[in-house]
């Protein structure tokens, strides 16, 4: 019977997780505005049990920040603190490479990121307006997940998952939003170039230069925020969660 009621909550706690990080990131509240359970239920249809854990799982993520009265807000962020988290997951990643270098990669795991690499490849061209955009974005994600698996480290595959849930430190990061942005089409020839040698780096066990490539690899999603912020403000209007950024 608590099997049963426990199967029961596990869609209603996602459904409530994923649409309270949805309203966050989507814009529909501002940095500093408090959450309402009552509301943000009314508007998810569902109870306010799975919204109250949401809100509490949102906060330590990194997304929002307790309220001393009570509750949640959405929380802004810097520019010196998205960098700092932009940063934090090339450390980690670059980390994973270095591991997985020094301790070997089963065959079959090998084959397989290098076969999201040769996915990847057939996306790109020589001329940005050519290329599959939507397809080397999700290619991209899993040549991601893949890579902080491939050291056989959980802590650093949780820790690497963890600093991708903020949106301006995810691997597409500003990408998914702008397919129209030579600047940002330019920069996945650069971004796939580092992908093929962050692998020959792990193959042929070179662990130093694996973890350089893949911090350095990090830094495409720095670019596009500073392209962002310094280039064409405009685009903040196509990216909701750019809000979040204060001056």
């Amino acid at each position: 019977m608590a099997a049963s009621a426990q199967t029961r909550q596990q869609p209603q706690s996602l459904k409530a997780l994923m649409g309270v990080r949805d309203l966050v990131l989507g814009g529909h509240a501002r940095p500093g505005e408090r959450l309402s359970e009552v509301a943000i239920a009314e508007k998810l249809g569902i109870s306010r049990t799975p919204i109250r854990a949401a809100l509490a799982r949102l906060e330590q993520e990194g997304l929002l920040e307790l309220i001393p009265s009570g509750g949640y807000a959405v929380r802004g962020f810097t520019r010196e603190e998205v960098i700092d988290a932009i940063e934090l997951r090339g450390v980690l990643e670059g980390t994973a490479a270095r591991l997985a270098a020094e301790r070997g990669v089963p065959p079959a795991r090998l084959r397989a990121i290098k076969e999201l690499v040769r996915a990847l490849d057939e996306t790109v061209r020589d001329r940005p307006e050519d290329m599959e955009f939507e397809r080397y974005v999700d290619l991209n994600a899993a040549f991601h997940e893949a890579l902080a698996g491939l050291s056989g480290s959980d802590t650093v595959r949780r820790e690497i998952e963890r600093m991708t849930r903020l949106p301006f430190a995810s691997p597409s990061a500003f990408l998914d939003k702008q397919a129209d942005v030579p600047a940002f089409r330019q920069s996945l020839l650069v971004g796939q170039a580092q992908h093929k040698a962050i692998v020959n780096a792990i193959e042929l066990r070179e662990g130093g230069r694996a973890e350089a490539l893949a911090r350095e690899h990090a830094r495409l999603a720095r670019q596009n925020l500073e392209y962002v912020i310094e280039t064409d403000r405009s685009l903040l209007r196509r990216v909701p969660a750019l809000a979040l950024i204060g001056e």
